[in-house]
């Protein structure tokens, strides 16, 4: 059984969708950052990970990315080089152009000492929607990252999505909008948020 470890709510929820979307047994091992728990899974003591056995892996793309091309079977992963390629690029673009603007107003908001933090909110919010009008450019008319298929592309740039909605970051474009409607009514993600709420109540 996969174990799924970090806190639940935050990008460990990457990991649970993806499991969810296998079909994949887990438990949820929880863990905040920098504690005596989660330094083993990671020497730099940031979540989530994924124990799989032996094998332990970090970073939340990392993960979805591992779990798509071990149950390849599942259709989650590229079936070509190229695919794979494409996968990774839009998962690099997810947490170097979305993501970053949304992690920034978050540690300047909550994360870092008083004296550290700065006023990054328009910057943010600037940032992010420049961002938001390459992904509709990139995106076009496809359902999905990949096109019809759903894939672990999905998993990363809708919770992407989730966390901006969730912080007020107003995404500027119906068609990426629609995108999120899309991918966050997906039935597994309903499942891994259940199963989080559940292990941060236990």
């Amino acid at each position: 059984m996969y174990q799924a470890v970090g806190s639940p709510g935050s990008r460990l929820t990457r990991v649970t969708w993806m499991l969810e979307e296998l079909g994949q047994p887990y438990e949820i091992v929880k863990a905040k950052m920098h504690t005596e728990t989660m330094l083993r899974y990671n020497p730099s003591g940031k979540m989530p990970a994924l124990a799989d056995g032996k094998v332990v892996v970090t970073d939340s793309a990392a993960i979805v990315f591992y779990l798509a091309d071990k149950h390849a079977d599942q259709g989650m992963g590229g079936t070509t080089a190229a695919e794979r390629a494409e996968i990774a690029s839009w998962m690099f673009f997810a947490q170097a152009e979305l993501e970053a603007p949304l992690w920034n107003r978050l540690k300047h908001a909550f994360r870092l000492a008083d004296e550290l933090r700065a006023e990054v909110g328009p910057w943010c919010k600037a940032e992010f929607a420049t961002e938001i009008g390459n992904f509709d450019k990139r995106l076009g008319d496809r359902a999905f990252a990949l096109g019809d298929r759903f894939t672990a592309a999905d998993i990363i740039l809708g919770h992407c999505g989730q966390w901006a909605r969730g912080a007020k970051f107003d995404v500027g474009s119906d068609r990426v909008n629609a995108y999120f409607d899309r991918v966050l009514a997906r039935p597994a993600l309903a499942r891994a948020q259940a199963r989080e709420k559940e292990a941060a109540a236990a």
